[in-house]
């Protein structure tokens, strides 16, 4: 017997099998092949996920084969021509699934997860911006699904698939995707534990897998609430007492009893502070003009995720971060809280919210009315009849402020205001040359080139509310704070930020630093400002309010720290996990010297930074999921 043909033999064997399958199953394989080559066209054209190694290039490539063999393999369940039909709308379903998570991208640089998809109220408001965010190469993605059907209206398929057929597509695809994960996780250790960075999940599972492991987490955050007995709470409070920082004993109660009005600043970032326009003017004279007057922190950082400028409003009020996936406001809105509007309560303040926008936005009036918010004034307080005075997202900020001031000059004092803008919106269109304040911005990118026109007009609105609480005599017996919600420049845009700021490009560690947002507090009678180079975020703003106010937040459960404190925290942590510092900047993975910009020469540095950061973010969900503040009311 010649044993050195046996390898031989069974290598022709298995190719000709191979061909036979090409042949016999020809429509599957097509298909297959089709998918799997449009997610590839995704990662290069559409995400921003380059590879930093030859290991993390082969990842990206072998991560949609699992799942496309997978999902094709059901079509071996039908017969005949029924099975080309059952392959198209396999493939159109996970076609419009690719679009719509490069849409979303576009403009989020994130990735859809199920309880974004529940925020359908949310829809309606964005059908222009969505328009905007079309391109041509989405026909890259969406072109096939045209011309497919009349190529399969003219094809016959004939064959039938074995059940040993089916159940070698459904193992080879098990064993890809074992093969996928435990590249992976040799590549990024903990991998399946970080589901709040989608951008590391989608990178190393692939875009469909990545929607499969967030539905079995949807799946599993909907059981938390049920199995929590209330012991975790015991930890959440333990840190969160251990991380109290007491008041400046000179500013706390300072101003009890004084007004507090607070404004969401949309879409600002700090890069744009003391810029001026291409025709010398300032872009933010009026807020340049309220920070030298007021305390301001040039270091302070939005906490955001998918819930946006909804995150940015709980961590006002909770001095807790959004979570992970989708927004808190529709997720989990009839949990219990120990929110500021509650809280001031006992101290005779009347709450407020200013937003001509829809009430169901963000799901807005159900979360208000949870937790203690004793008037919401939505578009129906507003008068919007007049077309100039209007946007996509609603009112132009200067006439919502000079509305809103008689509502507010009837509030009962001592009170509670928020104001939530909606001018410097994308795509940051403004409705006429009259509205535009100051030239656009001289870019490849259409989107920020006009974010300095939407951003002057919202300043100048700041500017005109300002002068009427002076003019009406609230502003000398009014704690005013303004703080920038989220970003407005996505990293899309980064090529065009980096010629803006005179860059060759943006590092990790640009982009971190571009994620600073104006954050001031003018107190009543101040007139001197003072800048203070400590480092704050969203979640800081509601022990800081609180403490003005005299009130003790000991044995409040939150992350923040008041921004006046001696003992104040010197960190922001981001709904990524990035993590800032004095001394370093921690994110995707890289330890950078805060100071230089360099990565850190002590790669071991931010390894302290992450574990404290994951293990914040980790107690912030499971506190939000299961519902664990109900169990401190009920102690």
């Amino acid at each position: 017997m010649n044993h050195t043909n046996q390898p031989k033999g069974r290598m022709d064997r298995f190719r000709q099998s191979a061909l036979d399958s090409f042949k016999t199953h020809r429509l599957f394989w097509m298909f297959t092949i089709l998918l799997w080559t449009k997610s590839l066209i995704a990662y290069q054209f559409f995400f921003n996920m380059p590879a930093e190694n030859a290991v993390q290039a082969f990842i990206l490539i072998i991560n949609p084969l699992s799942f496309t063999l997978f999902l094709f393999a059901f079509s071996f369940f039908f017969g005949g021509n029924k099975r080309k039909w059952a392959l198209y709308s396999l493939y159109l379903v996970s076609s419009l699934i690719l679009f719509a998570d490069t849409t979303y991208y576009r403009e989020f640089t994130d990735f859809l997860t199920v309880p974004v998809l529940f925020q359908s109220s949310n829809m309606e408001t964005l059908s222009s911006s969505f328009l905007s965010l079309l391109e041509w190469k989405d026909l890259l993605l969406l072109g096939d699904l045209v011309v497919l059907p009349f190529l399969l209206w003219k094809m016959k398929e004939t064959s039938q698939a074995s059940q040993r057929r089916v159940l070698i597509t459904f193992t080879a695809a098990a064993a890809m995707f074992g093969f996928n994960l435990v590249l992976a996780e040799t590549e990024r250790p903990e991998l399946l534990t970080r589901s709040f960075d989608r951008e590391l999940l989608v990178k190393n599972l692939g875009t469909f897998n990545f929607h499969v492991y967030d539905a079995m987490l949807q799946t599993k955050t909907s059981a938390q609430k049920a199995l929590a007995d209330g012991s975790e709470l015991d930890e959440v409070e333990n840190f969160t007492r251990q991380n109290y920082a007491a008041p400046d004993p000179e500013m706390f109660g300072k101003y009890k009893g004084k007004n507090v009005v607070v404004v969401s600043f949309e879409s600002a970032q700090n890069f744009t502070h003391n810029m001026k326009a291409s025709n010398g003017e300032y872009i933010t004279p009026n807020l340049n003009k309220l920070i030298e007057e007021s305390h301001y922190w040039p270091n302070y950082y939005h906490t955001t995720g998918q819930g946006k400028t909804s995150d940015a409003e709980f961590a006002l009020d909770n001095s807790l971060y959004g979570l992970s996936r989708g927004g808190v406001y529709f997720t989990n809105a009839d949990n219990e809280y120990n929110a500021l509007p509650e809280v001031i309560k006992d101290d005779n303040y009347y709450s407020a919210v200013f937003h001509a926008n829809n009430k169901s936005f963000w799901n807005r009036d159900q979360m208000y009315q949870n937790i203690g918010v004793d008037k919401f004034f939505d578009e129906a307080s507003y008068d919007l009849g007049n077309p100039e005075d209007m946007t996509e997202w609603g009112l132009l900020d200067d006439e919502f402020f000079r509305q809103s001031v008689p509502m507010l000059e009837e509030l009962p004092e001592p009170f509670y205001a928020k104001f939530i803008t909606l001018t410097n919106h994308f795509p940051y269109t403004m409705p006429s040359e009259k509205h535009e304040l100051v030239p656009k911005f001289e870019t490849n990118s259409t989107t920020l080139n006009n974010f300095p026109q939407a951003l002057a007009y919202q300043d100048y609105a700041l500017g005109l509310f300002i002068d009427e609480l002076k003019a009406n005599g609230m502003w000398d017996d009014t704690i005013f704070v303004v703080y920038g919600d989220h970003y407005g420049i996505s990293t899309n845009h980064n090529a065009a930020m980096a010629d803006l700021l005179g860059k060759d490009e943006l590092t990790p560690y640009d982009v971190a630093k571009l994620q600073a947002v104006p954050f001031a507090i003018h107190l009543p009678g101040q007139d001197k400002g003072e800048v203070h180079e400590t480092i704050g975020s969203h979640v800081d703003m509601n022990p800081t309010i609180q403490h003005l106010l005299g009130i003790d937040t000991s044995e409040q459960v939150g992350f923040g720290n008041d921004l006046f404190s001696k003992e104040h925290y010197d960190r922001a942590i981001f709904r990524d996990g990035t993590v800032v510092t004095q001394d370093h900047l921690f994110t995707q993975s890289m330890c950078y010297d805060a100071k230089t910009g360099e990565v850190a020469e002590d790669g071991e540095a931010c390894a302290p930074l992450e574990s404290e950061a994951n293990k914040i973010l980790e107690m912030n969900d499971q506190l939000i999921y299961s519902d664990l503040l109900r169990f401190k009311q009920a102690q």
